[in-house]
């Protein structure tokens, strides 16, 4: 899921279902953290009936990434309560996002979880996940997946770059990754709160590997080379070119157990597990069967269209005319630079569970 750079939630976005359309690496990297929330599902403490159980999407996006975390973790809560009992399942991110597609695709798409299912009762919320968002202690079961290494808000410009992991201004990377240990801290405060006794948590998020690399080097070259041929072209003002960051940090295993560190709990919350690791580069694999340099890019900037040009285009004095035209031109820069010398991405990603202490 993408997030916002002035307050939480999946970022602005194009609507219209182009996420759900150019989702497909962030759907193969949440694969492995699939079996963690069915664990999880397994193993969570259930309310008393006829309470619902209630599940939490936080940071859903358009909804085709939901649908098959949310579905498998239905499965097994259905094993242990039965087929009458309520689900409620509540999809969170901020109020610009397109949640008309993520209502239709759950009444439309086959794969949805309302298939066959009448006790499940699905909402959204339109809020950042940055504050608390639901009633105390009323979550059984939470999921959030490709949204926490978003900040709530942009901490400063950064001078040489988009992506703070590949600048080189010190005082950039200091105020980017301090914003991202104090956010850390407060999406754990307001899911502590949220969360029931004995509730459960599973977050998957972009990480930094344990060289420290941020990874998707290639794609981040090819963003930044576009946005400064725009510049040339005189499509984008070097002053417009200055405020386009992407706010996103890779946090490290380290910077995700910090607030952990000493008592073993935060808040109430333990970090049962975590384990980072790098997701699939399914768009290389692919590249491999049909050494097409063409398609291989083109799904690539598709990918950072949908993910990342909405953000950057929010920084244009004129945004609400030029934004569409923006994202065009960004995505066909980025299409001739990756199809030059396709590579495969680093995907470093970082899968956990988190524990609220049980009342027993």
């Amino acid at each position: 899921m993408v997030e916002s750079s002035q307050a939480h939630g999946p970022a602005p976005m194009e609507g219209h279902g182009a996420y759900n359309r150019s989702s497909r690496v962030q759907a193969a990297g949440s694969s492995p953290a699939i079996p963690l929330l069915e664990k999880a599902a397994r193993e969570v403490q259930l309310p008393l009936p006829p309470e619902p159980v209630v599940l939490v999407d936080y940071g859903s996006s358009e909804g085709r990434n939901s649908l098959g975390p949310v579905g498998a973790a239905i499965r097994v809560l259905r094993d242990r309560i039965g087929s009458a009992r309520a689900v409620s399942v509540v999809h969170t991110d901020l109020p610009g996002n397109d949640f008309t597609a993520l209502f239709q695709i759950l009444a439309s798409d086959p794969d949805s979880y309302l298939e066959a299912d009448p006790a499940v009762f699905p909402c959204a919320v339109g809020r950042s996940f940055y504050g608390q968002i639901l009633p105390s202690s009323s979550v059984t079961l939470g999921w959030s997946s490709w949204a926490v290494q978003w900040l709530s808000r942009v901490p400063g410009l950064i001078p040489d770059q988009v992506q703070v992991a590949y600048s080189q201004d010190a005082a950039a990377r200091a105020a980017f990754y301090e914003q991202a240990a104090e956010d850390w801290r407060s999406f754990l405060v307001h899911r502590a709160a949220e969360l029931r006794p004995g509730g459960r948590l599973v977050v998957l998020s972009m990480a930094r590997d344990d060289h420290g690399d941020f990874g998707y080097r290639p794609a981040v070259a090819a963003i930044y080379g576009a946005l400064l041929d725009l510049v040339d072209d005189g499509f984008v003002s070097e002053e417009e070119a200055r405020r386009m960051v992407i706010p996103t940090v890779g946090r490290s295993r380290q910077d995700f157990m910090a607030p952990f560190v000493g008592s073993g709990s935060f808040e109430g919350l333990t970090l049962e597990e975590i384990d980072v690791f790098y997701g699939e580069d399914r768009i290389w694999i692919e590249f491999q069967s049909h050494h097409d340099a063409a398609r291989y890019s083109a799904r690539w900037a598709a990918f950072s269209r949908a993910s990342v040009c909405p953000t950057l285009a929010a920084s244009l004095n004129d945004k609400e005319v030029r934004a569409a035209e923006f994202i065009d031109r960004m995505e066909a820069r980025m299409i001739a630079r990756l199809q030059v010398a396709p590579e495969p991405m680093l995907i470093p990603l970082a899968k956990m569970v988190l524990v609220k202490g049980s009342l027993e």
